[in-house]
């Protein structure tokens, strides 16, 4: 993908994606930029402008077709390749994060999930194996890995964000409330819960 493309444009694709996905669902073949931009909440000027940067798309007076521009976008996503995952943390943020079926309908595949109980190893979830946490580094050494997910208490984020860095991963997802320190090479995506409703506590009282 194109680095000089701006932050925003890129940041705009998974919305495009999500919208095109659900009109794709609705048996919708084809769609103007006009519509598609209101769908998506922005102009349409600033879609085709979007858009422009990755290529020529639809045509003028005649729409998209949402079918190939759907797969467009996935392929710019990365989606049409499968992603080998790995969770760590069992507990109910982790269970609700492993059970989430979008995941491999969109090529993110976890193949095992870590947690310091022991009284979880040998049990499934989501149709994937729980093993013990001190398991973590032998299996990233064994089974290469692209993205390590953390879902455990925030005292044990950077610990085991370490070794998922050792064991080659090249992308963590965090969901722990904790800035983790990693090397320059390796992608971090905080997903902070608290703070999106803390964010929305803030914009009810600004409300007010």
């Amino acid at each position: 993908m194109d680095k000089t493309i701006s932050p925003r444009t890129m940041g705009r694709l998974p919305i495009y994606y999500r919208y095109l996905e659900e009109l794709q669902r609705m048996g919708v073949d084809r769609i103007s930029s006009d519509k598609l931009a209101e769908r998506i909440g922005i102009t349409s000027s600033q879609l085709r402008q979007d858009l422009s940067a990755f290529g020529q798309f639809g045509h003028h007076g005649l729409g998209y077709h949402v079918g190939p521009l759907l797969e467009r976008v996935s392929d710019l996503l990365g989606l049409n390749q499968p992603h080998r995952l790995v969770l760590v943390g069992a507990g109910n943020l982790g269970r609700a994060v492993a059970s989430y079926e979008g995941f491999t309908r969109r090529g993110f595949l976890i193949k095992r999930i870590f947690d310091a109980d022991p009284q979880l190893a040998g049990t499934y979830i989501a149709g994937a194996p729980v093993a013990p946490v001190t398991e973590l580094g032998a299996y990233l050494a064994a089974e290469p890995t692209d993205v390590g997910v953390i879902a455990t208490p925030a005292t044990a984020a950077q610990e085991i964000a370490d070794t998922l860095v050792a064991g080659g991963v090249r992308a963590i997802w965090n969901f722990a409330p904790v800035r983790l320190a990693v090397p320059d090479h390796v992608l971090v995506e905080h997903t902070h819960i608290s703070d999106s409703l803390l964010l929305l506590s803030l914009r009810l009282h600004m409300q007010d």
